[in-house]
């Protein structure tokens, strides 16, 4: 090892040789993240023993028909063997889980909504992912379900495995413009159905639809002798229902109201349509004082109107939502491609222009319509902006530890020089970070799981990690060269004999990471973790055995300044002046020329 370290710091071509190396190795690695061979995102996917199914009919859906879609969910669900047992709730949503707290399942309340929870067995008894049980199955029931009634949207919910957000995508509108940001909201929504990797593509707005109100006639209710408590009385029992009387009872204290309403199919309408309602007002018929059936249709007026959809608010601002789940895809690439879709189609009708402000917002858009000049804003938001903000908060943390080990390395060594040598030692794990990720992503994808191994947040920690490790690698080889220059013997000796004496440690150090984090590997959490400790250790031990050796043979303020010991190169030893004092017994193993 000493003779081989010495004849690549004592020859230039040699240093570079090693040098081109590691640059190709770099640049190759780094390469890997903007050419997607090595594929990025927040967190990997989660088996869990549960997820969730959202199921959305149109606003002025029925009770009923949003049970019949839900009854052909759990139909197809019943034929999973994965499933141990299902629970439907129907107008509300299931008790508040870990996703639900930031999804609003809490404030479901309409007959357009349920929730099906869905229990699995155990993940470890089982061999298919339930991520991966979602992505088979979300197609066949969105293909059968989703087509019963128009505009019916179901979403499958998973339990997420960092902090939940309201959707992997969600693309705000604000605007002063409720109707233009309904159209504009319809256009973001076709970009995304169009861009590969993206489901469960949903508006989140009330539809726009026609109803129909029931206006008693004054003059027409006087005039046919009835009174408007009448009328409203029979349409309230009609549709609703009401209390007609009450019972009193010993053991309870208050009275007890008696309920009285049509029952579910005479009250049910055959379509939403006005002649329905008029065809059923006709059979509705009450007693006036003389005794004569007047029917409910002579004395009311049916006026259609457009419903009233609810108003969403952002910050006073009025806003549209339209999100978007990521379906075994990192949500970074599919949001670039739908970006550039949604860019074409909005240059139809808008002024587009792209924001480019801080790192959060580097995807927004300012849009001006070429005719009204209303401007609306385009933001992305949820699992999308967390990921932008995490990756910057690392990114922020690592070149904190880089500048704070270099201003500890300069106080330590009064020399930029090598400090610099450290750092570099430390940054050059990263080549075994983003290798390791490629070769973890084929085996995964091709033996194993059959997904992707992505580059994710917990990744970006390793690495942090790795730099103290490989800093105190550097630190061994630099502090122990420059003790044998002191010591008398020739400078690229010096380096080689450091080397060669502390590769044992070094390693040792290596297997140590390399063992402890095979665990870590296996976890779908920190994989990514695992993997870059392991990969970047073994990066970082080549880097120090090999390549600081080249950076110290090139640094001329590894020698003392003091001027006693020759460190030029090629130069021979004072061998009868050589002090060998202060040298360890085994690094020069009893041989006098070293």
């Amino acid at each position: 090892m000493e003779d081989f370290i010495y004849k690549i710091v004592s020859s230039k071509k040699n240093q570079r040789k090693v040098g081109f190396i590691v640059l190709g190795l770099l640049l190759f690695a780094v390469a890997m993240i903007p050419t997607k061979i090595v594929l990025a995102k927040m967190l990997p996917g989660k088996s869990a023993n549960t997820f969730s199914i959202y199921v959305d009919t149109a606003t002025n859906s029925t009770i009923e028909q949003t049970r019949e879609v839900s009854e052909c969910v759990l139909g197809i669900m019943r034929k999973e063997s994965a499933v141990e047992n299902m629970e439907v709730f129907l107008g509300s949503g299931a008790p508040l889980d870990y996703a639900g707290l930031v999804k609003g399942s809490a404030f479901k309340s309409l007959k357009n909504q349920a929730e099906i929870v869905v229990n699995l067995t155990d993940k470890h008894t089982r061999e298919e992912p339930s991520y991966m049980m979602v992505h088979r199955i979300r197609p066949i029931i969105q293909k059968k379900c989703e087509n019963l009634y128009k505009g019916t949207k179901i979403k499958f919910v998973e339990m997420p495995s960092g902090p939940p957000t309201f959707a992997t995508i969600v693309v705000n509108l604000y605007g002063k413009d409720s109707l233009l940001l309904r159209a504009t909201s319809k256009t973001v929504e076709k970009a995304l159905k169009e861009t590969e990797g993206l489901v469960d593509i949903d508006i989140m707005q009330d539809d726009v639809y026609t109803k129909y109100e029931i206006i008693p006639n004054v003059e027409k209710i006087i005039s046919s002798n009835l009174s408007v408590e009448q009328v409203s009385n029979i349409l309230y029992m009609a549709f609703k229902g009401s209390v007609v009387a009450t019972k009193n009872s010993v053991q309870q204290q208050d009275q007890i109201p008696i309920y009285v309403s049509l029952n579910e199919e005479t009250r049910t309408l055959e379509s939403a349509s006005k002649h329905d309602l008029e065809l059923k007002l006709s059979r509705l018929k009450l007693l006036n004082r003389q005794g004569i059936m007047v029917p409910i249709k002579e004395v009311i007026e049916i006026v259609p109107t457009v419903a009233d959809p609810t108003i969403f608010k952002k910050n006073m601002k009025n806003m549209v939502s339209v999100t978007a789940e990521c379906d075994l895809v990192s949500q970074v690439y599919p949001l670039m491609d739908a970006r550039e879709k949604m860019i074409k189609l909005l240059e139809r009708d808008f002024e587009v222009e792209r924001l480019t402000g801080a790192s959060t917002y580097m995807f927004d858009l300012a849009l001006t319509h070429k005719e009204s000049g209303e401007k609306i804003l385009v933001r992305w938001d949820g699992e999308m902006k967390v990921s932008l903000d995490t990756f910057r908060d690392l990114g922020g943390a690592f070149i904190s530890a880089l500048v704070l080990m270099f201003l500890l390395m300069v106080v330590y060594y009064k020399s930029f020089v090598l400090s610099g040598i450290v750092l570099i030692g430390s940054f050059l794990s990263i080549i075994g970070v983003i290798i390791g990720h490629y070769i973890s992503d084929i085996i995964f994808l091709h033996f194993i799981t059959g997904v992707h191994f992505y580059l994710t947040a917990t990744s970006l920690i390793g690495f942090i990690s790795l730099m103290g490790i490989s800093a105190r690698s550097s630190l061994l080889l630099i502090d122990f060269t420059k003790s044998l220059i002191e010591s008398g013997i020739e400078k690229n000796r010096a380096i080689a004999i450091a080397t060669s004496t502390r590769a044992k440690p070094i390693l040792l150090t290596a297997v140590a990471i390399i063992l402890g984090s095979l665990l870590l590997a296996t976890d779908p959490i920190f994989g990514g973790l695992g993997i870059a400790l392991i990969f970047g250790s073994m990066a970082s031990t080549a880097v120090s055995l090999f390549y600081i050796p080249v950076l110290m043979a090139k640094a001329e303020a590894i020698c003392p300044s003091n001027g006693k010991v020759v460190c030029e190169e090629g130069e021979g030893l004072d061998e009868e002046n050589l002090d060998v004092s202060n040298i360890a017994p085994e690094v020069h193993h009893g041989n006098p020329t070293k």
